[in-house]
């Protein structure tokens, strides 16, 4: 069978055909091997997030000629020479930062205090500042491995400057240029032989399900998942945007491990956005491809929005398990909620069969509903039904109602099968096209049987060709 039972409709001329192979490849979990970490941390505009994709090889962190732009302990995972180990960007530290900044530098400090090995950069053109002076007094303090990197040396005139850095006292200074990869390698050797084989704490076993908290800016992602994970994994702020990188972050929920990922809220369009909130919005499509399963927040308080729908039918496009968690519940009265149903009906009508959970990320009100929600789309998402279960159940309705007339001819379905999962494709062979309407019919009918709550379901149509009929 052809590649297009998957991308969409097509058409068939041989019985067998209906010998349809199982597309779904073995999916492998990505097992959550324990891997070291590496924190990269300094005071802001240094670089960190430059020297981080050179380390791991792709332009993942978001980087922007402006300080400040990386907010959240961010990790990627990086190979060198063989050996695999997470890389975590950091925001700006500064010792007497003040509110947003404040929340940035805490982060910056629990990445000091959790990690296996760190990476102290320092602007090699600037020099030491009392900034860089105090970090490391605060790092002397750990007993875990700090190298010191002077960053932007990118010439021998550079390089001499930068030996002076060897006054901050922790040793030799690695001379890089992030931007341009010199100094890069050796510097990358000295890590391994500063990181440790196993992390100090590892998480071995099998991989957990991967779940995207998605919505507009300031719509309570950061703080939901900081609930969850019952403490300070996101950086939480009134300033809409606060989140610009995807944060990683495993939790542990109704006795398993979930892999949640905080993306930054999507504005506008990707086409009308520029500078940092493209490349976040490029990451935030990324991050939902990669996940299982989507918590779309929606604020409760206020009427759904063209950002809430079109991040919905992102969301619907991907293919992905899908819970709306309508959030800020504890400020919702009575009569928002009867207006709330009517946006819902209206507005919604595109993805109806979603899990819907009525939240409090603040009060931490329902918020363990969300488990059993995503539990339930994941059942849906990976459901597979049986080919003789599947046509008994076509014939009977096809019998009952069968397709409209098309061209004055009557189409008729003859077998279906379901080609895939994640989510669930059915494949339906007929001998003539089938409108949008009667596939919409046939997909609440699959939904009425077989109970596919939370998950979308993709119908293709595969239509017989005609034969010219050989005279002799």
């Amino acid at each position: 069978m052809t590649e297009d039972v998957m991308a969409g409709d097509g058409i068939w001329s041989d019985e067998t055909e209906w010998e349809l192979v199982d597309f779904d490849s073995e999916f492998d979990g990505d097992e959550q091997l324990a891997m070291p970490t590496l924190a990269v941390v300094g005071r802001p505009n240094v670089g960190k997030s430059t020297l981080v994709n050179r380390i791991i090889g792709r332009r993942e962190a978001v980087v922007e000629d402006i300080p400040g732009v990386t907010r959240d302990r961010i990790s990627y995972e990086a190979n060198w020479s063989g050996r695999r180990f997470l890389v975590q960007d950091t925001g700006g530290w500064e010792p007497d930062a003040k509110g947003l900044q404040q929340s940035v530098a805490r982060q910056a400090e629990v990445a000091m205090e959790t990690a296996d090995a760190i990476l102290l950069v320092v602007d090699a053109v600037v020099g030491a500042t009392a900034t860089d002076e105090a970090a490391v007094r605060k790092l002397r303090r750990s007993k875990i491995p700090v190298i010191l990197v002077a960053n932007k040396v990118d010439d021998e005139r550079v390089e001499s400057e930068a030996a002076a850095l060897w006054s901050l006292g922790l040793g030799e200074p690695r001379m890089v240029s992030a931007a341009h990869g010199r100094g890069t390698g050796d510097l990358l050797d000295d890590v391994l032989a500063a990181l440790p084989e196993t992390p100090r704490e590892g998480t071995g076993g099998r991989g957990p399900r991967r779940v995207a908290l998605v919505g507009k800016p300031n719509v309570g992602k950061s703080s939901l998942l900081n609930k969850l994970a019952g403490d300070e994994r996101s950086v939480v702020h009134d300033v809409a945007g606060t989140t610009v990188d995807p944060v990683d972050s495993l939790v542990e929920l109704g006795g398993k491990i979930w892999k949640f990922v905080d993306t930054a809220g999507l504005r506008r369009k990707v086409s009308h956005a520029s500078g940092t909130e493209f490349y976040a919005s490029l990451r935030t499509k990324a991050a939902l491809e990669a996940s299982e399963v989507a918590i779309m927040l929606v604020d409760a308080a206020e009427p759904i929005t063209e950002q809430d729908l079109r991040v919905i039918s992102m969301v619907a496009d991907s293919g992905r398990a899908l819970v709306l968690a309508f959030n800020k519940w504890d400020l919702v009265d009575e009569d928002r909620r009867l207006q709330l149903d009517r946006e819902v009906d209206r507005d919604l009508v595109r993805v109806p069969w979603a899990q819907r959970v009525n939240i409090s990320a603040h009060t931490g009100r329902a918020v363990q509903k969300l488990v059993p929600a995503m539990e339930t789309a994941l059942e849906s998402w990976d459901k597979r039904i049986s080919t003789g279960r599947l046509n008994n159940w076509l014939k009977e309705v096809v019998a009952a109602t069968p397709p409209p007339m098309r061209g004055g001819r009557l189409p008729r379905v003859m077998f279906a099968t379901q080609a895939s999962t994640r989510p669930p494709t059915f494949v339906l062979f007929t001998t003539g096209f089938l409108e949008a309407g009667y596939r919409r019919f046939l997909e609440r009918r699959l939904r009425e049987e077989f109970n596919f709550d939370g998950s979308p379901v993709r119908i293709s149509v595969r239509v017989r060709e005609k034969r010219e009929r050989n005279k002799k």
